[in-house]
């Protein structure tokens, strides 16, 4: 395409180490959809007659059978996708030869790879949406499940477990909104922006905008081929949801252990020793985990990438695809084995309050409840932080559980004690009475699983109207 400029053809070296198919193929109905929209439109303001607009589009819908059919292979030489396409489009339609008019590879990858994207981001958003239904499904059948809540990774205070689970879909919730501001992010048209100035042809950006569902055109030609922002954004919704998926991964992990033990993992989702017969290893949940080094690490090699680059395109930036289609399909992966893992999850309730109210907890878990009985009372509460932390070394140093002792022993260590606080040292009486907004209490998990239900709901409408706002009118 550059043959004019040049005396000598480009070496076989070179066309192996500068070509993009690896990357880009891939995209090729994207391509195809691209180019239809601005035959349209070079037809639409006159700059083709209509004939030949038909023509070429009858052609590119030729190469797009082609190619869905496995019959039309790309070629290393003709480098990339884009080329590969409209080289066999002359083959096909020698009218092929002036579909790039008013265009250039810049802004014809750049609305290529948006389109490819937000087809992608619009399958994850759906998917993410199911994880979270998956979430809330677990939450409901655990409403009245006790288990323990960690700091430090040591044992803290009794939750729901649905609380728990809560917990994750707020995290998740949140991803979802970085996701769709990605989506909005990137809908803009870069079709028009030329190779960095525009055209001097009378184009109508705004039309091509219409036909592919975007929202509008891009406002600047310079900053339309060398920003990669809307990719930067995918990137950072990318780690934040693999950080979280890492340590909902790593929980799950060790509450599985012999050493915990009260929650269960599916055998589908787990896999044995070649070695020892007793083993059930989590190993979805350790890829999970060891997957999410490789998503941030892509978003730091796109950072990398663009600190140091002159406006506006460098040939550095053909590289941004392959951290972002690792990205897109490791995320894809996770989201889709997690969604049906955890509709699967159970908890061992004995074994859960077991650890609790005995064995290495002996019931200590129940302590901020104890001084906050005696805040009730009138005491200080670094005053009742004080007593309760004695109380525990007292029971430490004579091999004792909160349950075994008695009123008499309760009443020597705090100042302010009566039979009542006998009816609160039970992991039960302690979640039941957590009733602050946004708490553990059950009457509040209650209320937050409902509004999380609401909210999943809103998401999903959200979402369906999101997909037809976005829909190509090809």
């Amino acid at each position: 395409m550059w043959k004019g400029r040049f005396k000598e053809d480009t070496a076989r070296v070179v066309q192996e180490f500068t070509q993009s198919l690896d990357l880009d193929w891939r995209m090729a109905r994207h391509d195809i959809y691209g180019s239809i929209a601005h035959v349209r439109m070079l037809g639409e303001t006159g700059i083709l007659d209509k004939r030949e607009c038909e023509k070429i589009e009858d052609g590119l819908l030729k190469v797009l059978s082609e190619i869905q059919s496995g019959k039309f292979k790309p070629e290393i030489e003709l480098e990339d996708v884009h080329m590969n396409i409209e080289n066999r489009l002359t083959q096909l339609e020698p009218l092929g030869a002036k579909l790039h008019t008013a265009r250039s590879r810049n802004d014809q990858t750049a609305v290529t790879v948006r389109l490819y994207l937000r087809d992608r981001l619009l399958n994850l958003a759906e998917s993410l949406i199911n994880l979270l239904k998956a979430v809330l499904a677990l939450a409901e059948k655990n409403k009245l499940v006790i288990v323990s809540g960690y700091t430090h990774l040591q044992q803290a205070q009794p939750i729901s477990f649905a609380h728990y689970l809560l917990a994750w879909f707020e995290a998740f919730s949140r991803d979802y909104e970085r996701l769709k501001f990605a989506l909005n992010a990137l809908n803009e048209c870069p079709l028009g922006a030329g190779a960095l100035a525009g055209s001097t042809l009378n184009i109508d950006r705004e039309f091509t905008a219409k036909l592919l569902g975007f929202d509008k055109a891009t406002c600047n030609s310079l900053d339309t081929v060398a920003q990669r922002d809307y990719m930067a954004d995918f990137h950072y919704f990318a780690s934040v949801f693999a950080v979280h998926a890492s340590r909902l991964s790593e929980d799950f992990i060790i509450w599985s252990t012999q050493e915990f033990g009260w929650l269960k993992l599916p055998d589908a989702f787990c896999t044995g020793s070649s070695m020892m017969p007793q083993k059930k290893n989590p190993d979805v949940l350790e890829l999970v985990r060891g997957k999410t080094g490789q998503v941030l690490g892509h978003m730091i090699d796109l950072l990398v990438s663009l600190k140091g680059l002159p406006m506006t395109y460098d040939r550095d930036l053909q590289e941004d695809k392959r951290g972002l289609f690792a990205s897109l399909d490791v995320i894809d992966s996770v989201i889709n084995i997690l969604t049906p893992l955890i509709l699967k999850v159970e908890v061992n309730e004995d074994i859960a309050l077991e650890s609790i109210n005995g064995g290495k907890g002996r019931g200590f878990a129940l302590a901020t409840d104890i001084a906050e009985y005696l805040v009730e009372r009138g005491v200080p509460f670094r005053d009742a932080h004080y007593q309760v932390g004695k109380l525990v070394a007292f029971c430490i140093e004579n091999n004792l559980k909160f349950k075994d002792l008695s009123l008499e022993q309760w009443q020597a260590h705090l100042s302010s004690c009566d039979e009542d606080l006998l009816n609160l040292i039970s992991p039960e009486a302690s979640v039941a009475n957590r009733n602050s907004y946004g708490g553990t209490g059950f009457k509040q998990v209650e209320l937050q699983l409902g509004n999380a239900k609401e909210r999943a709901a809103a998401l999903e409408s959200e979402f369906k109207e999101l997909q037809e706002r976005m829909r190509i009118k090809i």
